[in-house]
């Protein structure tokens, strides 16, 4: 699906800057948007001026936000912002949910959100990249900052990378946190904020007098379906790092959105961490 023939544009938002960005760029290109948020997790406020209608619904409100759309006139639609995965656990769905859930063989991220879409899609609603308007953001291979990574830097990012790419082929996470070629976290349903916290508190308790580097690797899943859950870092990604000593960040190269790169790059290199896409 591409943006040339999308007149009105659903989203379905989570926590964040991104999904307003989505809906920014949308609105900019002529769009009618047309916003789901979610309880606890989405401000609707800050969509004001670019959607031209938003619902609030809680989690596992399916058949409401079919409604939503269908009730607008919506055919295609994008999931961006993060909803924390451990909010599974306290979902009160509603009964198009319920056999949705009932059905899956599991209840990783991946299986919910697929099944989801598909089921969107049975109502003509089809499910467009996250990144719709934001491929500017997903850089390319390279060093994006002035440092380079040194060499036993880039010792951990290789270990890293391996390790983060073998959670994230068993949908757990998407990033690890390795010191000296060591791992010292790694991202469950946390999310990556709280496991650079936990590696940094780690960090800070053991490593930080032997002078060794705290490096954060975050990857897309292998086959990467970028209408969802699509790894994305910001200027958060680096606040938290500084807080846990990281002086170093990779990202897979044309598969990660780095929102507000430009800040992000001007944030890291006054701070002296290096980050490089991979």
């Amino acid at each position: 699906m591409t943006s040339n023939n999308i007149k009105k544009l659903g989203i379905i938002a989570g926590e964040g800057k991104f999904p307003v960005l989505v809906a920014k760029e949308a609105a900019s290109k002529g769009l009618e948007v047309y916003v789901l948020g979610i309880k606890n997790n989405t401000n609707l406020k800050d969509f004001e001026g670019c959607a031209k209608k938003t619902q609030l619904l809680k989690l596992g409100q399916l058949g409401a936000a079919v409604k939503f759309f269908k009730e607008n006139g919506v055919a295609a639609a994008v999931m961006a912002g993060r909803v924390e995965h451990v909010n599974i656990f306290s979902v009160m769905p509603d009964l198009r949910a319920a056999k949705l859930l009932a059905g899956l063989k599991d209840m990783r991220a991946k299986s919910i959100l697929a099944a989801a879409i598909e089921d969107f899609k049975k109502e003509g609603i089809e499910f467009a990249s996250s990144a719709l308007f934001l491929d500017s953001a997903k850089p390319q291979k390279g060093t994006l900052t002035k440092r380079a990574p040194t060499q036993d830097e880039s010792q951990s990012i290789e270990l890293g990378f391996k390790v983060s790419k073998a959670l994230a082929g068993l949908d757990v996470g998407l990033t690890s946190v390795v010191c000296d070629r060591a791992v010292v976290a790694v991202e469950g349903m946390e999310g990556t904020d709280n496991c650079i916290k936990r590696a940094g508190k780690l960090y800070k308790e053991c490593a930080q007098n032997k002078g060794a580097a705290l490096v954060v690797v975050k990857v897309a899943r292998p086959g990467q379906d970028h209408r969802y859950d699509l790894p994305v870092v910001g200027k958060g990604t680096i606040k938290n790092m500084l807080e846990a000593g990281a002086k170093a960040l990779a990202v897979e190269a044309g598969h990660t959105l780095v929102l507000d790169m430009d800040e992000v790059i001007a944030m890291a290199d006054k701070s002296g961490i290096t980050i490089v896409a991979v």
